[in-house]
C-alpha cells in the first residue's frame, strides 16, 4: 500500500496524520469528522474556538466551500507562485471549527508536492494546522516537529531526502479577501 493510501485509510478512519504541505509540515484531518478534529485540538492543545485551516486542491473543490470568487482572485491563485491562504468572509456548507465567528474561512488551494497528491486522492478538503503545540514555534523542518506531535499521530509520512537534509520551509503568505472590491489585504507575506 502506497502512503498516499496508507494516508487515505487513516483519514476514512477518523485518523490525524502528519504529513508535508506545500508550507511547513502539518497535522490534518476531515474536517467533517468530529472526533477527529477534537483529536487535532487535543495534539495541539488548542482551544475549540479557534478555526482551522482547509487545504483544497483545485479552484474547482474551492468553490464549493465559498461564496462568490472575484475573477481577479482566481486569477491570482492560477498564477501565484508562494502558497497563499485566503481568508474568506462567508463559507458554504461549513461549521465551526472550520469557520471564525463571523461565518468566514481560510483555504489554501495547493498546487504541488505530495500534499497536492494527497488532496486529489482524498477529492476534497482536509483540515490543516501546523505541527505544533498551540503558542509554540512552528517547526521549520521535520527534525523539529515535537516527539510528543509524532506519536499522537495516527499515521506519520516518511520523510523524504530533502527532509533529512532540514530543508527550512516557510509558512504561505495570508491574506483577507473582500468580495466586494475583489481586492486582498495581506495579514502575513
Amino acid at each position: 500500500m502506497s502512503k498516499i493510501e496508507q494516508a487515505i485509510n487513516t483519514l476514512k478512519n477518523g485518523g490525524v496524520i502528519l504529513h508535508p504541505t506545500d508550507t511547513v509540515w502539518g497535522l490534518a484531518c476531515d474536517p467533517f469528522n468530529e472526533n477527529a478534529i477534537a483529536k487535532v485540538q487535543q495534539i495541539k492543545e488548542r482551544s475549540q474556538n479557534q478555526p482551522f485551516l482547509l487545504l483544497v486542491s483545485s479552484i474547482e473543490i474551492l468553490k464549493e466551500y465559498v461564496d462568490l470568487i472575484h475573477p481577479r482572485i482566481e486569477t491570482l491563485l492560477s498564477l501565484h507562485n508562494r502558497p497563499l491562504t485566503i481568508i474568506y468572509p462567508k463559507a458554504k456548507q461549513l461549521q465551526p471549527p472550520l469557520v471564525n465567528e463571523k461565518g468566514g474561512v481560510a483555504i489554501r488551494v495547493v498546487k504541488d508536492g505530495i500534499c497536492k497528491e494527497l488532496l486529489e486522492a482524498w477529492n476534497g478538503p482536509l483540515l490543516s494546522t501546523s505541527a505544533n503545540v498551540h503558542g509554540d514555534p512552528t517547526p521549520n523542518h521535520f527534525g523539529e516537529i515535537s516527539s510528543q506531535i509524532i506519536r499522537q499521530s495516527d499515521f506519520t509520512f516518511p520523510i523524504d531526502k530533502s527532509e533529512k537534509a532540514g530543508r527550512i520551509q516557510t509558512p504561505s503568505a495570508i491574506a483577507k479577501y473582500h468580495p466586494k472590491t475583489g481586492e486582498l489585504d495581506f495579514i502575513r507575506e
